[in-house]
Protein backbone atom coordinates (compact mmCIF):
# COMPACT_ATOMS: atom_id res chain seq x y z
CA UNK A 1 0.00 0.00 0.00
CA UNK A 2 1.08 3.59 -0.57
CA UNK A 3 0.88 4.51 3.04
CA UNK A 4 3.36 1.82 3.79
CA UNK A 5 5.89 2.58 0.88
CA UNK A 6 5.66 6.59 2.10
CA UNK A 7 6.28 5.43 5.60
CA UNK A 8 9.60 3.17 4.53
CA UNK A 9 10.75 5.71 2.30
CA UNK A 10 10.50 9.02 4.28
CA UNK A 11 12.88 6.70 7.06
CA UNK A 12 15.44 7.26 4.36
CA UNK A 13 14.78 10.31 3.26
CA UNK A 14 17.63 12.89 2.44
CA UNK A 15 17.43 16.65 3.14
CA UNK A 16 15.30 18.74 -0.16
CA UNK A 17 16.87 21.53 -1.96
CA UNK A 18 13.66 23.59 -3.04
CA UNK A 19 12.62 26.89 -2.76
CA UNK A 20 9.69 28.11 -0.88
CA UNK A 21 6.49 28.59 -3.67
CA UNK A 22 3.32 29.97 -2.04
CA UNK A 23 0.18 28.68 -4.08
CA UNK A 24 0.07 32.42 -5.54
CA UNK A 25 3.16 32.47 -6.85
CA UNK A 26 2.35 29.27 -8.36
CA UNK A 27 -0.40 30.70 -10.44
CA UNK A 28 1.28 33.56 -11.35
CA UNK A 29 3.97 31.68 -12.88
CA UNK A 30 1.58 29.97 -15.44
CA UNK A 31 -0.21 32.97 -16.17
CA UNK A 32 -2.32 30.96 -19.04
CA UNK A 33 -4.54 32.96 -21.32
CA UNK A 34 -7.62 30.77 -19.75
CA UNK A 35 -8.97 30.45 -16.12
CA UNK A 36 -10.44 28.04 -14.52
CA UNK A 37 -13.71 27.25 -16.01
CA UNK A 38 -15.63 27.09 -12.65
CA UNK A 39 -14.93 29.13 -9.44
CA UNK A 40 -13.96 26.85 -6.67
CA UNK A 41 -13.96 28.05 -2.48
CA UNK A 42 -11.92 26.64 0.31
CA UNK A 43 -8.29 26.06 0.34
CA UNK A 44 -8.25 22.66 -1.51
CA UNK A 45 -10.26 25.00 -4.23
CA UNK A 46 -7.75 27.56 -4.73
CA UNK A 47 -4.86 24.87 -4.59
CA UNK A 48 -6.90 22.88 -7.51
CA UNK A 49 -7.38 26.46 -9.71
CA UNK A 50 -3.84 26.90 -9.50
CA UNK A 51 -2.90 23.37 -10.25
CA UNK A 52 -5.17 23.40 -13.28
CA UNK A 53 -3.70 27.22 -14.35
CA UNK A 54 -0.57 25.76 -14.74
CA UNK A 55 -0.95 22.25 -16.12
CA UNK A 56 -3.03 24.36 -19.02
CA UNK A 57 -0.14 26.30 -19.18
CA UNK A 58 1.78 23.37 -19.50
CA UNK A 59 -0.89 21.61 -22.11
CA UNK A 60 -0.66 18.92 -19.29
CA UNK A 61 -4.24 18.52 -18.26
CA UNK A 62 -5.12 15.01 -19.51
CA UNK A 63 -1.95 13.71 -18.03
CA UNK A 64 -1.98 15.90 -14.66
CA UNK A 65 -6.24 14.93 -14.54
CA UNK A 66 -5.02 10.80 -14.65
CA UNK A 67 -2.93 11.29 -11.59
CA UNK A 68 -5.55 13.57 -9.50
CA UNK A 69 -7.65 10.65 -10.34
CA UNK A 70 -5.46 7.72 -9.21
CA UNK A 71 -4.34 10.00 -5.69
CA UNK A 72 -8.63 9.86 -5.50
CA UNK A 73 -8.32 5.94 -5.82
CA UNK A 74 -5.60 5.67 -3.58
CA UNK A 75 -7.05 7.76 -0.68
CA UNK A 76 -10.20 5.59 -0.99
CA UNK A 77 -8.23 2.35 -0.96
CA UNK A 78 -5.20 3.15 1.42
CA UNK A 79 -7.17 4.63 4.42
CA UNK A 80 -3.80 5.10 6.40
CA UNK A 81 -2.64 7.55 3.80
CA UNK A 82 -4.58 10.41 5.28
CA UNK A 83 -3.40 10.01 8.48
CA UNK A 84 0.25 10.10 7.08
CA UNK A 85 -0.26 13.17 5.69
CA UNK A 86 -1.80 14.87 8.52
CA UNK A 87 0.90 14.00 10.90
CA UNK A 88 2.22 17.11 12.62
CA UNK A 89 5.48 15.26 12.91
CA UNK A 90 6.75 15.42 9.38
CA UNK A 91 10.05 16.79 9.14
CA UNK A 92 11.41 18.11 6.08
CA UNK A 93 12.96 14.65 5.02
CA UNK A 94 9.81 13.17 5.03
CA UNK A 95 7.46 15.07 2.89
CA UNK A 96 10.65 15.05 1.09
CA UNK A 97 10.03 11.17 0.71
CA UNK A 98 6.07 11.80 0.20
CA UNK A 99 6.37 13.93 -2.74
CA UNK A 100 8.51 11.25 -4.43
CA UNK A 101 6.76 8.38 -3.64
CA UNK A 102 3.20 10.19 -4.89
CA UNK A 103 5.02 11.04 -8.31
CA UNK A 104 5.82 7.60 -8.44
CA UNK A 105 2.63 6.27 -7.64
CA UNK A 106 0.99 8.71 -10.08
CA UNK A 107 3.19 7.50 -13.26
CA UNK A 108 3.51 11.48 -14.53
CA UNK A 109 6.84 12.59 -15.24
CA UNK A 110 5.50 15.93 -16.20
CA UNK A 111 7.06 18.76 -14.10
CA UNK A 112 3.71 20.69 -13.31
CA UNK A 113 2.52 17.82 -11.14
CA UNK A 114 6.19 17.59 -9.44
CA UNK A 115 6.29 21.46 -8.89
CA UNK A 116 2.97 21.25 -7.42
CA UNK A 117 3.23 18.43 -4.94
CA UNK A 118 6.97 20.34 -3.59
CA UNK A 119 4.75 23.47 -2.92
CA UNK A 120 2.09 21.66 -1.26
CA UNK A 121 4.66 19.95 0.44
CA UNK A 122 6.73 23.48 1.56
CA UNK A 123 3.50 25.06 2.24
CA UNK A 124 2.84 22.38 5.06
CA UNK A 125 -0.14 21.89 2.77
CA UNK A 126 0.01 17.74 1.81
CA UNK A 127 -3.09 16.95 4.50
CA UNK A 128 -5.63 18.82 1.75
CA UNK A 129 -4.17 16.73 -1.29
CA UNK A 130 -7.37 14.73 -0.96
CA UNK A 131 -9.75 17.39 -1.29
CA UNK A 132 -7.80 19.06 -4.07
CA UNK A 133 -7.45 15.62 -5.83
CA UNK A 134 -11.43 16.04 -5.60
CA UNK A 135 -11.94 19.97 -6.63
CA UNK A 136 -9.70 19.21 -9.43
CA UNK A 137 -12.02 16.89 -10.89
CA UNK A 138 -14.92 19.12 -10.54
CA UNK A 139 -13.05 21.61 -12.55
CA UNK A 140 -12.08 19.08 -15.57
CA UNK A 141 -15.98 17.69 -15.36
CA UNK A 142 -16.99 21.58 -16.07
CA UNK A 143 -14.25 21.65 -18.79
CA UNK A 144 -15.80 18.84 -20.72
CA UNK A 145 -18.96 20.05 -20.64
CA UNK A 146 -19.93 17.71 -18.01
CA UNK A 147 -23.01 18.25 -15.67
CA UNK A 148 -22.34 16.35 -12.15
CA UNK A 149 -25.22 14.24 -10.93
CA UNK A 150 -23.93 12.84 -7.02
CA UNK A 151 -26.40 10.17 -6.10
CA UNK A 152 -25.92 9.21 -2.30
CA UNK A 153 -27.46 6.21 -0.88
CA UNK A 154 -27.42 4.23 2.23
CA UNK A 155 -26.01 1.07 0.91
CA UNK A 156 -24.54 0.50 -3.04
CA UNK A 157 -26.83 0.92 -5.52
CA UNK A 158 -27.75 -1.82 -8.22
CA UNK A 159 -26.02 -0.79 -12.13
CA UNK A 160 -28.99 -0.70 -13.62
CA UNK A 161 -30.90 1.44 -11.02
CA UNK A 162 -27.89 3.59 -11.46
CA UNK A 163 -28.68 3.57 -15.24
CA UNK A 164 -32.04 4.63 -15.19
CA UNK A 165 -31.51 7.46 -13.29
CA UNK A 166 -29.24 8.54 -15.66
CA UNK A 167 -31.46 8.23 -18.74
CA UNK A 168 -34.52 9.98 -16.85
CA UNK A 169 -31.94 12.78 -15.43
CA UNK A 170 -29.98 13.26 -19.13
CA UNK A 171 -33.50 13.71 -20.83
CA UNK A 172 -34.54 16.29 -18.22
CA UNK A 173 -34.34 20.57 -18.13
CA UNK A 174 -31.23 20.29 -15.49
CA UNK A 175 -28.19 19.45 -18.31
CA UNK A 176 -28.20 21.62 -21.00
CA UNK A 177 -28.07 21.14 -24.58
CA UNK A 178 -24.87 19.99 -25.69
CA UNK A 179 -23.72 18.65 -22.09
CA UNK A 180 -22.66 15.17 -20.59
CA UNK A 181 -24.33 13.95 -17.73
CA UNK A 182 -21.91 12.01 -15.16
CA UNK A 183 -22.87 10.37 -12.47
CA UNK A 184 -21.35 9.93 -9.02
CA UNK A 185 -22.69 7.22 -6.78
CA UNK A 186 -21.98 7.77 -2.78
CA UNK A 187 -22.65 5.74 -0.04
CA UNK A 188 -23.95 7.52 3.21
CA UNK A 189 -25.16 4.80 5.96
CA UNK A 190 -26.94 7.93 7.47
CA UNK A 191 -29.42 9.02 5.36
CA UNK A 192 -30.64 5.56 6.82
CA UNK A 193 -32.40 4.30 2.72
CA UNK A 194 -33.74 6.64 -0.31
CA UNK A 195 -32.32 8.73 -1.77
CA UNK A 196 -30.09 12.11 -1.90
CA UNK A 197 -29.91 13.44 -5.41
CA UNK A 198 -27.43 16.35 -6.44
CA UNK A 199 -27.07 18.11 -10.04
CA UNK A 200 -25.67 21.62 -10.05
CA UNK A 201 -27.13 23.75 -7.10
CA UNK A 202 -30.08 21.71 -6.96
CA UNK A 203 -30.81 18.86 -4.07
CA UNK A 204 -33.22 16.43 -4.17
CA UNK A 205 -33.92 14.83 -0.64
CA UNK A 206 -35.69 11.89 -1.16
CA UNK A 207 -34.05 10.10 2.43
CA UNK A 208 -35.60 8.08 5.08
CA UNK A 209 -33.35 10.62 7.32
CA UNK A 210 -34.92 14.16 6.03
CA UNK A 211 -38.59 11.98 5.96
CA UNK A 212 -38.14 10.83 9.80
CA UNK A 213 -36.71 14.79 10.30
CA UNK A 214 -39.99 16.03 8.67
CA UNK A 215 -41.88 13.63 10.67
CA UNK A 216 -40.55 15.16 14.52
CA UNK A 217 -40.92 18.73 13.50
CA UNK A 218 -44.59 18.23 12.40
CA UNK A 219 -44.89 16.56 15.87
CA UNK A 220 -43.30 19.10 18.00
CA UNK A 221 -45.15 21.56 16.25
CA UNK A 222 -48.08 20.06 17.22
CA UNK A 223 -47.56 19.37 20.50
Amino acid sequence: MLASRVAARSARAAAPRFSAVSVRGFADAAKVDSKPPVALFGLDGTYASALYTAAAKSSSLDAVSRAMENFQATFKKDAQLQKILTAPTLSVEDKTAIVAELQKTTGVTDNTLKHFLETLAQNNRLAILEGVSEKFATLMSAARGEVEMTITSAAPLDAKVVKQLETAVGKSQYVGQGKKLKVVPKVNPEIRGGLVVEIGDRTIDLSVSSKIAKMNKLLQDSL
